[in-house]
């Protein structure tokens, strides 16, 4: 593919063009009226203010030679690269190289939930920072390579944060990130043992939010790369990703339902929008599908406006344990609602107390430890079920986005089953043989 360009000032005051190579990417489009303008690091259209994505050049692909480039690639989501908005050789730059996680066939869990057409997790708790948000970060960290930032930030609710600081020293990047100043402990650990700079926000994620909107435009954030704000369209190519592996796992075949987390939304609008570019690539037989939303009560914005027939998605100010989906105010949640329709999926949101047993649950019947955001993911699921909008007899698959070791509060209650002398005496006696 051609290489694009962006513009670069020179010490001299001179704006000049750059070449940008990041692969098939061909523009940045935006999706409420389709203004076109140059890769760039921008984010909303300065037509009507709407989102921008990443538009594509895929015109000169053969669909079975794009197979087999994608089947011989490596082990994590640089087989895509064809698809992604990265440079043909993304593979050999200093990177945590996530994904091909493990689509896990959850038999004894299907057999707990009746579901008899197929139920997979796909776990992606095996990435580098145990979390899904590897994927993202790694995508924006080209971008940022591309547009010569020196620094990588972002606003987090947790995960986002330790992506980032793992990836930044991975490819020898400052980082400075932002998070809500009472997130989970584990959490804040594992952001801040990579070294970069952790800051603490009074107040929850859309207060962090709105600062690091705030700071891109002072002079202090001059060289800084906001994965989810600035460089916001190729980050959230990273979660297409979800989509392709799962569709080749299952054999080139798209799944009948998934269930998804919601947070900003924005992960469920990329996997609609990986499934139907394997459709238009022909890597994937065209049929429907059905896309489901999921959130917890104490942060349900988008559940509620489903369920109410609303266009609309009115802000919530969270309170619940889920803290990684935590955003009252979701920048994606319209398309989420069009998504769910348009797809004859679903929306649905479930108590703190039917999260922690979803965790148990999962971690009991398929010996994954889901963080909260998974609980959020199956006990959806079951409800779903229950309630006759997601189809026991079809091919089901449910997302695990990060590790239960890094949510170990919400599952406080669990410990030792007995405790006993170290005796066969004391063991008979507990009830254990």
């Amino acid at each position: 593919m051609a290489a694009q360009t962006v513009a670069s000032t020179t010490e001299s005051g001179v704006t000049t063009p750059s070449p940008v190579d990041l692969g098939p990417a061909a523009a940045l489009s935006c999706r409420e009226c389709g203004h076109r303008v140059p890769l760039g690091p921008v984010f909303a259209c300065e037509e009507c203010f709407g989102p921008l994505e990443i538009a594509y050049d895929f015109s000169a692909y053969d669909t079975e030679e794009l197979r087999r480039r994608i089947e011989s690639g490596p082990a994590n989501i640089w087989r895509y690269a064809p698809l992604l908005p990265v440079p043909a050789d993304v593979a050999g730059k200093p990177n945590l190289n996530p994904g091909w996680t493990k689509l896990v066939k959850a038999d004894n869990l299907a057999r707990e939930l009746g579901v008899t057409g197929g139920l997979y997790v796909k776990d992606d708790s095996g990435n580098p920072t145990h979390s899904f948000k590897d994927r993202v970060v790694a995508q924006a960290l080209e971008a940022a390579r591309a547009f010569g930032f020196t620094t990588l930030s972002c606003s987090s609710t947790g995960n986002l944060a330790g992506a980032v600081g793992a990836a930044a020293a991975r490819a020898g990047f400052r980082s400075c990130v932002f998070i809500p100043h009472d997130l989970e402990q584990g959490k804040v650990v594992m952001a801040a043992v990579y070294g970069g700079d952790l800051v603490g926000i009074e107040g929850n994620y859309d207060d962090v939010n709105r600062f690091c909107s705030e700071l891109i435009g002072d002079p202090a954030g001059e060289g800084w790369g906001f994965v989810n704000v600035n460089l916001r369209p190729y980050y959230a190519e990273g979660s297409k990703t979800l989509a392709y592996e799962i569709c080749e796992q299952l054999g080139w075949k798209l799944p009948d339902q998934i269930v998804v987390p919601i947070a900003s939304g924005s992960q469920l609008t990329k996997i609609d929008k990986g499934l139907q570019e394997l459709i238009r690539l022909g890597l994937v037989e065209d049929r429907p599908y059905r896309i489901f939303g999921a959130q917890a009560e104490g942060c349900s914005p988008v559940s509620v406006a489903y369920k109410d027939g609303h266009d609309v998605v009115r802000p919530q100010k969270p309170d619940t344990i889920a803290k990684s989906l935590a955003i009252g105010n979701p920048a994606d949640g319209p398309y989420v609602l069009d998504i769910a329709r348009r797809t004859g999926g679903a929306v649905e949101d479930v108590d703190d107390a039917e999260i922690v047993d979803a965790i148990k649950l999962l971690a009991r019947t398929e010996g994954i430890f889901a963080e909260t955001a998974g609980g959020v993911t199956v006990g959806v699921t079951r409800k779903l079920i229950k309630s006759g909008l997601l189809d026991p007899e079809k091919t089901t698959v449910v997302l695990n986005t990060g590790d239960g070791l890094k949510t170990l509060d919400a599952v406080a209650d669990t410990g030792l089953t007995a405790t006993i002398r170290p005796s066969l005496d004391a063991f008979h006696e507990a009830g254990l043989a």
